[in-house]
């Protein structure tokens, strides 16, 4: 398995990206809300979004296999805290069913956490389900704590916050 950038004119990447954070989102929020929450056209936008660099400081990566096929990808972006002081945000992670548990999405966070610290963010970040125990579960198991909690505005589900800060020492 290979971790890369995506292709930024690869609308075939784009694509399939935006597809995958839809199948995220029908995952944790069940295919009524989940799939209603944002059109496709919407969440392709938002990849393009972060591959804009007049838009984001951010970076799509995605997990290959040897034979091209993409197994997951995670977005990276920097965000600004309360007091405006920039830490990283992992914005969507998503391995495809039969890689899980396979290492894919480990190796997605170490790379995120790697370009996180290249800009000199003292900490990264994730908000997600408070019922999306798999990924809850990767993030404590790199040393993420949970931070805060809120409702998501729209659909009402309880969102966690999950933060990790970065010692001077870190080696990744």
């Amino acid at each position: 398995m290979q971790i890369r950038e995506i292709a930024p004119t690869a609308e075939h990447e784009i694509n399939l990206v935006a597809e995958r954070m839809r199948d995220t989102l029908i995952e944790v929020e069940g295919l009524e809300v989940g799939g209603n929450l944002y059109s496709i056209d919407w969440l392709r936008a938002r990849v393009k979004w972060h591959l804009d660099p007049a838009t984001a400081l951010a970076k799509v990566f995605l997990a290959v296999w040897a034979d091209g096929q993409i197994i997951g990808h995670t977005i990276v972006r920097r965000e600004l805290d309360a007091q405006g002081a920039p830490h990283g945000l992992f914005s969507t992670t998503y391995v495809v069913p039969t890689a899980r548990r396979s290492g894919v999405a480990d190796q997605l966070l170490l790379t995120g956490e790697r370009w996180m610290l290249d800009q000199a963010f003292s900490a990264a970040a994730t908000w997600t389900s408070a019922s999306n125990t798999g990924l809850i579960k990767l993030y404590q198991k790199h040393g993420y704590s949970q931070v805060a909690q809120h409702v998501h505005e729209v659909t009402g589900t309880a969102m966690v916050r999950l933060e990790k800060h970065f010692s001077e020492t870190a080696n990744l």
